[in-house]
């Protein structure tokens, strides 16, 4: 969460479980890449495992960052494809980019080409008008694609007009039978409930994942 889960606030997290995966605080590509990375990317070697979680939509600059994450000792890079406010919108990327599924499928796989830490993707079920059914199968197909190791899926539908993202936390209503319809299409694919004690079931069983992602 933008601004929220820096350093200190996931060192207290990891004093509350082990077996959390924390996720730092969204960052953009420009951010990692020319601003003061001691301050936005360290962190305690007791928050492992921990996930550097990017906003960006050029797959150059974000396996840039990528590689700059697994260097640091990251445990896993995360493309953010669910934000909806208007500060994300206007710099292309979080989730008006459910509208480019082709393009979070380049930059996903210019990210797995360049690191051996998995790569993830955060997203929703879709945006505005979107037909949630088509909307997430087709974002899926991209980045599965391209070699992407998880998909982390907030339950409900992004609202880039209309609502503020405040109110977007609750309206529309959560639909997780949408997210289990896509883990039954994708059985081989790690799909994760962001907030949620277990991930949907994988083909060893499900797996404990409590992720702190926004």
């Amino acid at each position: 969460m933008m601004e929220w889960t820096d350093r200190h606030c996931r060192f207290f997290h990891r004093l509350l479980t082990r077996r959390a995966l924390l996720y730092t605080e969204m960052i953009t590509t420009g951010a990692v890449l020319h601003g003061d990375r001691t301050r936005l990317l360290a962190f305690d070697r007791a928050e492992h495992p921990v996930a550097l979680q990017l906003g960006g939509s050029d797959p150059r600059q974000l396996a840039q960052c990528a590689r700059i994450a697994a260097d640091l000792g990251y445990d896993e890079v995360n493309l953010n494809v669910g934000c909806p406010s208007d500060r994300v919108q206007e710099g292309r990327f979080g989730a008006c980019l459910m509208a480019e599924p082709a393009l979070v499928g380049d930059c996903v796989a210019a990210m797995t080409g360049t690191v051996r830490i998995p790569v993830t993707v955060k997203c929703r079920i879709g945006i505005d008008e979107q037909d949630p059914e088509e909307a997430l199968e087709t974002l899926t197909n991209a980045v599965q694609q391209a070699g992407v190791a998880a998909l982390i899926v907030h339950a409900r539908k992004a609202w880039l007009a209309g609502l503020s993202p405040r109110e977007n936390r609750d309206v529309p209503p959560l639909d997780y039978a949408r997210v289990y319809r896509l883990k039954a299409a994708h059985p081989d694919l790690p799909v994760v409930l962001p907030m949620a004690a277990w991930s949907i079931s994988t083909r060893s069983g499900p797996i404990s994942r409590i992720s702190m992602a926004s």
